[in-house]
């Protein structure tokens, strides 16, 4: 079965208010006409396109396509119903289905283009359309004020949208019509006039029609990329007790009494840690460095610090700044502190200048003010580097 699609896109879209024809413009560097071609270019079994453009825009629109002879532009008419009359006289002779969709609904998928086809193949004709889910109301108006004169089983009422799709001389009975000075709104309603049953199928919520300018901006709203950036936060806490080595961002300060932990106990590194995985969405530090796995006792945290950059790395990341908080009453650390952001940096492969630590008290409140305690918070920025 040989199917050729008709898009639309033969109007100035004046509504919209953008200076050009609303086809034209852009979602996320592509045309809102291109994703419309698009979708039934790479249809497969879509086997030809006519598309309809305002007169003289050939020449420019034309560079926007593929698919060589497959697409014929034709210009539009004066009315939708003129525009679509023309594209039908370009439609090859063997064509046994006509699609007809608006360039202005770039979001329509596969499935629905299928269902079309396949209900018009087996019907003569057939819409895409939602069934509606509001309470749907008849009034008047009077004056300034608008009263309800009724109200519509909403179970008899579709919203329509495209593509509509057509056997061939349901289409040609359907143009004749609107040449002939019926007007409606869509070839669905010519066919109607002409005495042929419209079959409806499920549309889809996302097919949606770009008509206004907030329509197109949530439009690009949704096409635009993928945010780049990622954020995480960590945090870690250690006691403080005597015999163990204080050890921040691998830096040993002297100090009575070091963190205890399963590893080196290192505050900066484990919440830095947490802070990337976090970012990556990969888990945190228990579930990749346990502390119930003997391999780890004792382990350096910049080890591990490093072992987590590899895996966010793995997956498409790379670090593009880190902010530390290191949250202890003594041994006062200013004086470490760029030797600690040298170590940190060198773990996460950034320059110095990317990693910040502050030294902050907890002014003599709970364990860590008291002493018992050390703490640190931690706030890393990824970039997405690739798909991962």
């Amino acid at each position: 079965m040989q199917v050729t699609a008709i898009i639309a896109a033969g109007g100035t879209g004046t509504r919209l208010g953008a200076g050009v024809p609303k086809q034209f413009l852009e979602l996320a560097g592509r045309t809102i006409l291109e994703r419309s071609v698009d979708a039934f270019a790479r249809h497969p079994r879509v086997t030809d396109l006519v598309v309809v453009l305002p007169p003289g825009s050939h020449l420019a629109a034309s560079r926007a396509f593929g698919g060589g002879d497959r697409v014929t532009l034709v210009a539009g008419g004066a009315r939708r119903q003129d525009s679509v009359a023309n594209a039908f006289d370009a439609v090859p002779p063997g064509s046994d289905l006509v699609l007809i969709h608006d360039a202005a609904r770039p979001f329509v998928s596969e499935a629905v283009i299928s269902r079309v086809i396949d209900a018009a193949a087996e019907s003569g004709a057939a819409i895409a359309a939602l069934a509606v889910s509001d309470t749907v109301k008849q009034a008047v108006g009077e004056d300034d004020r608008t009263f309800v004169t009724g109200t519509i089983p909403r179970d008899m009422i579709f919203l329509a949208q495209t593509p509509q799709g057509f056997r061939r001389d349901v289409l040609a009975a359907a143009v004749t019509l609107g040449r002939q000075g019926v007007e409606a709104t869509d070839e669905a309603a010519l066919a109607e006039a002409a005495g042929h049953r419209v079959r409806i199928v499920e549309g889809d919520p996302d097919n949606v029609k770009i008509t206004t300018a907030a329509d197109l901006e949530r439009s690009r709203l949704r096409v635009a990329p993928v945010a780049a950036t990622r954020v995480g936060t960590g945090y870690d806490l250690h006691r403080l007790v005597e015999g163990r080595p204080l050890i921040i961002g691998g830096v040993e300060i002297a100090a009575d009494r070091g963190a205890l932990g399963h590893s080196d106990a290192d505050v900066a590194c484990h919440a830095v840690t947490d802070a990337v995985l976090g970012a990556a969405c990969l888990g945190d530090i228990g579930r990749h460095f346990p502390d119930t796995d003997p391999q780890w006792k004792g382990a350096s945290s910049v080890r591990l610090l490093e072992a987590a950059i590899d895996t966010v790395r793995a997956a498409g990341f790379q670090v593009t700044n880190v902010d530390v908080a290191i949250v202890l009453e003594r041994p006062k650390i200013a004086p470490h502190l760029q030797r600690i952001r040298d170590g940190l940096a060198a773990a996460l492969r950034v320059p110095v200048e990317r990693v910040s630590v502050k030294g902050k008290t907890n002014e003599g409140v709970d364990a860590v003010g008291r002493g018992e305690a050390i703490a640190a918070h931690a706030v890393a920025l990824l970039t997405l580097t690739s798909e991962g």
